[in-house]
């Protein structure tokens, strides 16, 4: 499906939807807590549910009903499991060493993008302590064999989904394990997201150090906070010269992405912003600079690594909206330019989409934005809620 935008500011009210980097991490804790947990999550989207389906493979029971995940949590281990990831990272690499831990063997099944990203050094920190990996086909990996507790080194400068991993399977392990961070750490905010989440079923991690504690304790109802990372493009209208009132944000979340609101109010003159904790804003912290007074970004190298290479999309997204953009290897500039008509491909990624949609505001003629069906994968109500708050669009179906 393509999009065509006429330019025009937005205006209304929204709630920011539920953060689904949190609602992973309650929904995996859930799964192995004491008993049932009640996560209200008004929203969902394709992520969480591919979590939500691979714990339900691993023995949970989880229902959606009503604006919550109502979860059971896993009573029998199964000694085999297939675990359909979609295209999350988040699943793949969380639930990768938590099986293992579980000593289950499990096949993996990956899709879109997500067979072409990174699993070490993750994969090989997981054959030292016990495990067994393979990748049978393209789009499938295999663990077997069983994770032992102990000390676990990873590189930080990578991904923090790699330390987020570790500290679930340390959790499930029986005896106590340390982790041993080198490196820089790259999104450090998901790291404590992760250490909160854990603390909320009793588990501590302090110092990353952790003590077996299977089953968790649940605490019987929670609910996930809402979404800096995804109001952030609404939140960037706003600076652009919309006006939306944006509800259900809590300015002392450990979530990075919180940080977008000070950015943005620096986006008065040229910028330089550090991509290394906040690399999901960079696609629209560009469409912000690119229309106001440029920005330059440091530390751009894991974002060629997301959804698409976005070091290429976002400077592709720009230069076809006006912009003049450099890169090198490690930074990304991108001048102020009037933005005009033009068209964007998403290259299925939706974070490409949503800041295409947002540039189209301010535009001198109609944006058309290629698979813009793409943001279902983190905010299937975006088109709808783009049309509410006022946005004029045709749909096309190819």
């Amino acid at each position: 499906m393509d999009i065509k935008i006429k330019p025009k500011k937005l205006t209304g009210c929204l709630q920011a939807i539920p953060s689904k980097s949190q609602a992973h991490r309650l929904l995996i804790c859930a799964a192995f807590a004491d008993k049932d947990t009640v996560i209200h999550c008004p929203q969902t989207n394709e992520d969480i549910e591919a979590t939500a389906q691979c714990l339900v493979a691993l023995g949970a029971k989880i229902n959606y009903c009503n604006g919550a995940f109502f979860v059971h949590p896993v009573k029998k281990i199964p000694k085999n499991a297939v675990l359909e990831c979609r295209e999350s990272g988040s699943t793949l690499r969380f639930l990768l060493p938590i099986v293992g831990a579980l000593g289950i063997d499990a096949t993996f099944v990956l899709a879109g993008r997500l067979p072409c990203r990174p699993l070490s050094p993750l994969w090989e920190e997981l054959e030292r302590n016990g495990c067994s990996l393979s990748r049978p086909t393209e789009t499938t990996v295999r663990c077997q064999g069983k994770l032992t507790a102990g000390t676990f080194t990873v590189d930080g400068s990578v991904s923090s989904q790699f330390i987020t991993g570790l500290l679930f399977a340390a959790a499930l392990l029986d005896g106590e394990s340390q982790l041993q961070i080198t490196g820089k750490i790259e999104s450090k905010p998901y790291i404590q997201m992760t250490q909160d989440a854990l603390s909320s079923f009793g588990v501590s991690t302090d110092d990353y150090r952790i003590c077996g504690q299977f089953p968790f304790q649940s605490p019987g109802e929670l609910t996930v906070e809402g979404d800096w990372s995804n109001a952030a493009f609404f939140l960037a209208a706003n600076t652009l010269g919309s006006n939306i009132e944006i509800s259900n944000l809590d300015p002392d979340s450990s979530q990075g992405d919180r940080n977008v609101a000070p950015i943005l109010n620096k986006i008065t003159e040229h910028i330089t912003v550090d991509a290394a904790d906040i690399p999901d804003l960079v696609p629209i912290l560009a469409v912000a600079g690119g229309a106001k007074s440029g920005v330059t970004f440091n530390n751009i190298g894991r974002l060629r690594l997301k959804e698409s290479d976005r070091v290429a999309s976002v400077a592709n997204m720009l230069t076809a909206l006006g912009a003049k953009v450099e890169v090198t290897e490690h930074t990304m500039t991108v001048y102020p330019a009037e933005f005009g008509a033009c068209t964007v491909d998403s290259v299925g990624d939706h974070r490409i989409a949503m800041a295409a949609a947002i540039a189209a505001t301010v535009a001198s003629g109609p944006v058309t934005i290629l698979d813009a069906q793409c943001v279902k994968k983190s905010y299937p109500a975006f088109w709808d809620t783009y049309h509410e708050l006022g946005g004029e669009y045709e749909q096309h179906i190819r």
